[in-house]
């Protein structure tokens, strides 16, 4: 696993994070939940990318 897969999405997450705070003291709720939301998205997609890599390699390893 890539180090820098980590800090991808670390740095999505503080990012993240602050924005809710701010919108959330703006008292716009609704656009905190759907900046998370959009948060959880981007790292899933990332996640989803890495796992088909994995399923890729175990094909190759066990010649499926």
């Amino acid at each position: 696993m890539d180090v820098d897969l980590i800090f991808k999405i670390a740095a999505i997450g503080i990012i993240v994070a602050v924005l809710n705070q701010l919108l959330k003291r703006a008292e716009r709720d609704e656009q905190a939940m759907m900046t998370t939301l959009a948060g959880l998205i981007v790292v899933l997609m990332m996640i989803v990318n890495k796992i088909g890599d994995l399923f890729e390699t175990i094909k190759q390893v066990f010649g499926l």
